[in-house]
């Protein structure tokens, strides 16, 4: 059983400058959502990172508005939560698979969010799973983001000298 094997956690990343997160949240399991939302607050608190904390209808909107968010606002990073439960239709697979999916590939563009949409098969699950006393979930996808965003700002001034320019041209 997984609960009972020991993890290896990263150590919290420290900043320089202010961090904006962006938890988007879809409380369709209000008191799964909000175990999520305060494990990720207070772990943005511990960084010394400002959270704001959006609601959406579900968890296929989750990467839609982070999305958004992305191209129209000014955050460093994003937590999404949420819970999935598995009903008696294959709707559960679509929703853990395409939001999921979605997440990924926006982090592939190089938006720098922790994914904490749990994905289980029954209401006990979650709750173990989101208590932030627990295993606190929604405090890991909020580390997640936090490292991404150091990864990011550590990389941000670097270019890698690749490709072809005319002799003598200046780097950009």
């Amino acid at each position: 059983m997984a609960a009972s094997e020991q993890h290896y956690t990263l150590p919290l990343p420290s900043f320089d400058k202010p961090v904006k997160l962006l938890i988007v949240v879809a409380p369709y399991y209000k008191d799964i959502a909000d175990n999520l939302v305060a494990g990720a607050q207070d772990v943005a608190a511990a960084c010394g990172a400002e959270a704001e904390v959006i609601e959406v209808p579900g968890a296929l909107e989750i990467p839609s508005a982070i999305a958004m968010a992305e191209r129209l606002s000014a955050y460093d990073g994003y937590v999404a939560l949420g819970c999935v439960i598995r009903g008696e239709t294959t709707h559960y697979d679509t929703v853990c698979n395409d939001s999921s999916r979605a997440i990924t590939l926006l982090g592939l563009q190089g938006a720098c969010i922790g994914n904490g949409i749990l994905t289980v098969e029954n209401k006990p699950q979650a709750d173990v799973r989101a208590d932030p006393q627990g295993q606190n979930k929604g405090g890991g996808a909020a580390a997640a983001a936090l490292h991404l965003i150091a990864l990011a700002r550590r990389w941000s001034g670097e270019r890698k000298g690749i490709g072809f320019r005319a002799k003598g041209a200046p780097l950009a």
